[in-house]
């Protein structure tokens, strides 16, 4: 066996303290707070002088996690538009399982999310749905109508 589980996902934000918020809305668990600077850092990421501010979120389930970040130095660039739609080459979504999806959007709604398409449901078994969130993060909700 080559890996032993998926670690993390890490999402660089402009606004973290937005950005941590709208995932505590969601349901995750914000693990900590720290600044990350130093030789060792400079060395794992490629970049010289990095200062940067990481929030660390866990799923309840406590099997997933986002690390969001903010990088205050070098200045982080945009690859692409800020607001690229979901066929955009990349990293494009992060779906999370949830129940009452529609609760989840009118909160989410609350942080600035949209929705991009419409709340649709798959067959008898999921109701999906993409939503816009802070620094245009795409995340998808499913909740799961019948279990297999």
């Amino acid at each position: 066996m080559t890996i032993q589980r998926m670690e993390n996902v890490g999402i660089v934000v402009d606004d973290l303290e937005a950005a941590t918020a709208f995932f505590i809305e969601l349901g995750m668990e914000l693990e900590g707070n720290a600044p990350v600077e130093g030789r060792w850092a400079d060395r794992v990421v490629g970049l010289d002088g990095i200062r940067v501010d990481v929030a660390m979120m866990r799923t309840p389930d406590g099997h997933g996690r986002l690390e969001l970040m903010t990088f205050r130095t070098p200045a982080a660039i945009i690859a692409e538009p800020k607001i690229a739609p979901a066929n955009t080459l990349g990293i494009r979504r992060i779906m999370f399982a949830v129940q009452d999806i529609e609760d989840v959007i009118a909160r989410l709604h609350t942080h600035g999310a949209e929705l991009i398409g419409e709340l649709e449901q798959y067959e008898d078994s999921y109701r999906l749905c993409y939503l816009r969130g802070p620094e245009g993060i795409i995340v998808a909700l499913a909740e799961q109508l019948r279990t297999a």
